[in-house]
């Protein structure tokens, strides 16, 4: 990335600034504030807003993000989800686990989408609210056409009824639960609420005295989750928001998966984008995130040849006329220039609110950070492109804190990087071994399955 293009406001919130600098602290990416950080991005700008406003006019769009280990892919779609949400949209962010979230086991990725919802408004879970204000919605709605008092719960039902038409065609027991919520809260049954959207958001194991309330059956299955996905983005866009931007990331974790779960993972990921391309899913912005051995490896996308032709991007040219609007982008990663530009735009930020930002800036000046730049490269074999995380953490948490609170700390004299295995992700383990000079033995380095 590079380290120009930099739009921080000159007016920064507390509470936004401590946001980003405590995750960074911890070696996180921040889940707000990115547009602080965001440098290099502006290439990618109008073609992603152009997207997005398509999607929030009723169309669809399906993105698949490059990039090796550090280059920012979750930066990357988290920065897309803030400029998503400034839209009014509703986000999901998902990581993808062969245990915990298994791509072709599209029931479980529903509900992780439902646990992980999140507005401008409402944080994790916002499934409550969002269908809470559809049905204050349909009220309006109903009250606007002329309808009294007593006739509003048959008009509702009616709207209730019209709205969902297309989603019942496929899933009719998402209109079926809608119906059981809001009879159980009409009622004042608010445990048998709570169950009936808990089964409505994915949820396994509900009472089966709430699903029979309620006249829906089982739990929710591979298919009938497009279905309730369909219903979610009908209700999301009649509660007033103009679209969902779901993420699915780590999707190269499927390379690591047995062969049959793997296969199954890769059709489902085929079926997810034609349906996004046939129009299923208006108002659906879905990404999802893996490096190139996944596009390019005989273990990821290249097993499954519908899937590959999908994706097929031309990444032959020089990387600076990359089309932005093609179905597959490529994150280029960090240079040693660019996280230098990334580390004295963190150290301006912590500077604005510190103690004494002259003080901080004279000490932690550019040199100094174009240093510690060099050293944590060179303690991850010199490989920049995967060093942002760590960088960041050593420079905020090890350096840019000390300079604040003590008047004497000079990290010249008085710091002297270290970076121990604990405090490393497998990949980072893995290069920092190749450096020590420590013995490094078969189960020490992770492969590319």
């Amino acid at each position: 990335m590079s380290t120009t293009g930099s739009k921080r406001p000159a007016q920064v919130s507390a509470a936004r600034r401590r946001t980003v600098i405590d995750a960074l602290r911890r070696g996180a990416v921040p889940e707000s504030g990115l547009d602080l950080l965001a440098t290099g991005l502006d290439r990618f700008e109008a073609a992603l807003d152009a997207e997005l406003d398509a999607v929030a006019s009723g169309g669809s769009v399906f993105k698949a993000v490059r990039g090796e280990y550090g280059s920012g892919k979750t930066f990357f779609t988290r920065w897309l989800g803030e400029r998503a949400k400034r839209r009014n949209f509703a986000v999901a962010e998902i990581q993808i686990s062969e245990n915990e979230t298994p791509l072709h086991k599209l029931e479980t990725v529903y509900r992780r989408l439902t646990e992980r919802l999140t507005t401008s408004s409402f944080p994790p879970s916002a499934l409550r609210p969002v269908v809470d204000a559809w049905f204050y919605a349909l009220e309006e709605d109903a009250l606007a056409s002329g309808a009294t008092e007593e006739e509003l719960p048959g008009e509702v039902e009616k709207l209730l009824v019209a709205r969902l038409a297309e989603v019942s065609r496929h899933a009719p027991s998402f209109a079926t639960a809608l119906r059981g919520y809001r009879a159980a809260l009409a009622n004042g049954d608010e445990a048998t609420a709570a169950a009936v959207l808990a089964w409505l958001g994915g949820q396994p194991h509900v009472a089966a005295s709430a699903r029979r309330a309620a006249g829906v059956r089982g739990d929710l299955d591979h298919f009938g989750a497009l279905g309730f996905l369909q219903g979610l983005l009908t209700v999301l866009r009649d509660s007033g928001h103009t679209g969902l931007f779901v993420v699915l990331d780590e999707v190269e974790t499927l390379q690591r998966v047995r062969s049959d779960a793997r296969d199954k993972a890769l059709n489902a990921l085929r079926q997810l984008i034609d349906e996004v391309h046939s129009g299923r899913f208006p108002g659906l912005y879905l990404v999802i995130t893996g490096t190139p051995a996944f596009y390019d490896g005989q273990q990821g996308v290249q097993r499954l040849a519908p899937l590959a032709q999908r994706l097929a991007t031309d990444f032959t040219t020089d990387p600076r006329f990359d089309n932005p609007r093609a179905v597959q982008i490529r994150l280029p990663g960090f240079t040693e220039e660019s996280l230098v530009g990334l580390g004295v735009t963190i150290r301006d930020l912590y500077a604005d609110a510190a103690t004494s930002p002259e003080r901080v800036r004279t000490v932690v000046d550019d040199a100094y950070v174009a240093d510690l730049a060099r050293a944590v490269g060179g303690a991850l074999g010199g490989k920049v492109g995967v060093a942002p995380r760590l960088f960041l953490k050593k420079l905020v948490g090890d350096v840019l804190d000390r300079v604040d609170q003590f008047d004497d700390f000079d990290p010249r004299q008085h710091y002297k990087l270290t970076v121990a295995s604990s405090e490393l992700t497998d990949v980072e383990r893995n290069l920092s071994a190749t450096v020590t000079g420590g013995s490094v033995s078969a189960d020490d380095i992770d492969l590319e399955l």
